[in-house]
């Protein structure tokens, strides 16, 4: 139902915008995260935006370059990734939560998109 796309390679210190929409959800009513996992690590949460966009969550290694926001006419969320680094490789993925809070526990999330790959490297 969620699909994440714009994943691409690219080199240390470009930018990247992500892309999260759903075909068949109003993502309005859903808090809305971006997620990743890295080779042989765990997935973890990177951003989360509450359903009305006023509140945001980052993962505190990435606070001061990404950004996440959501174009409700559009019904998406993008994620825009600066500064990248080696370390920020990984398949990201956005999910959907039905609340309004900043979710950031993965358990608490309903909905999953198939990822997209991030690859950073020179």
């Amino acid at each position: 139902q969620l699909q994440a796309s714009g994943g691409e390679l690219v080199q240390p210190g470009e930018s990247l915008t992500l892309s999260c929409t759903a075909s068949d959800l109003t993502l309005d009513y859903y808090a809305i995260g971006w997620f990743r996992q890295g080779p042989g690590k765990e997935r973890e949460g990177v951003a989360c935006i509450t359903s009305n966009g006023r509140s945001t969550y980052y993962l505190d290694s990435v606070e001061d370059r990404f950004t996440i926001s959501r174009d409700k006419a559009k019904n998406m969320v993008y994620l825009l990734l600066n500064s990248l680094r080696p370390d920020d490789t990984a398949v990201y993925f956005c999910a959907a939560a039905r609340t309004a809070a900043v979710v950031t526990q993965k358990a608490l999330y309903n909905y999953w998109g198939q990822g997209t790959l991030v690859t950073v490297s020179s």
